[in-house]
C-alpha cells in the first residue's frame, strides 16, 4: 500500500463522515450530494426496499429526517471502518453503525446496531456512494451476503 492510496483511503472515510453528519443535521441536499447519480441504497423492507438514483435517495432522506423532528435528534455512529480500494475509482467498505436518538426525555437512545457495507465511485477528486447496504444486527436481524 502506497502513500496515495492511503491518502484515498482518508478521502473515502470523509465521505461516510459527512453522511452522517450531514443526515443528523438535516442537511438533505448535501447528504444527497454525496451519491453517485445512479446509486443505490438496500435499506430493505422496513424502510422503503431499494432506493434507486440520486433523485429518489434525496427525497426518501427528507422524509426519515422529518419523521425525526429536529437536527441531532438522531446520531449515527460508525466506527471500525474496513475500506479496500479496488483500482483508481473503486473501492469498498464496511463500517459498524450504532444508530442513537438524542431527543431530551429518550428512555433508550439505542435504535439500532448495523453494519454499512458500501462500494465508492471516485468522481474527480472526491469519492462518493455507488451502493450502500445495511445488514442489521439489532434489535432485529436482517444480513445478507456480504461484498467482497
Amino acid at each position: 500500500m502506497t502513500i496515495e492510496d492511503l491518502l484515498e483511503i482518508e478521502k473515502i472515510k470523509t465521505t461516510r463522515h459527512l453522511y452522517s453528519h450531514y443526515y443528523d443535521g438535516g442537511e438533505v441536499d448535501k447528504l444527497a450530494a454525496l451519491f453517485t447519480e445512479d446509486a443505490v441504497c438496500e435499506f430493505g423492507p422496513n424502510y422503503g426496499g431499494d432506493w434507486v438514483g440520486r433523485d429518489t435517495i434525496h427525497e426518501n432522506y427528507r422524509k426519515f429526517i422529518s419523521r425525526y423532528g429536529g437536527t441531532f435528534n438522531v446520531m449515527h455512529a460508525v466506527t471500525n471502518p474496513w475500506i479496500t480500494l479496488k483500482g483508481s475509482d473503486q473501492a469498498i467498505g464496511r463500517w459498524y453503525l450504532l444508530d442513537l436518538r438524542t431527543a431530551v426525555g429518550t428512555e433508550n437512545p439505542l435504535i439500532l446496531f448495523g453494519i454499512y457495507d458500501d462500494e465508492y465511485r471516485k468522481k474527480g477528486d472526491d469519492w462518493l456512494i455507488h451502493r450502500t447496504r445495511i445488514h442489521f444486527l439489532w434489535p432485529s436481524r436482517d444480513m445478507h451476503p456480504f461484498r467482497e
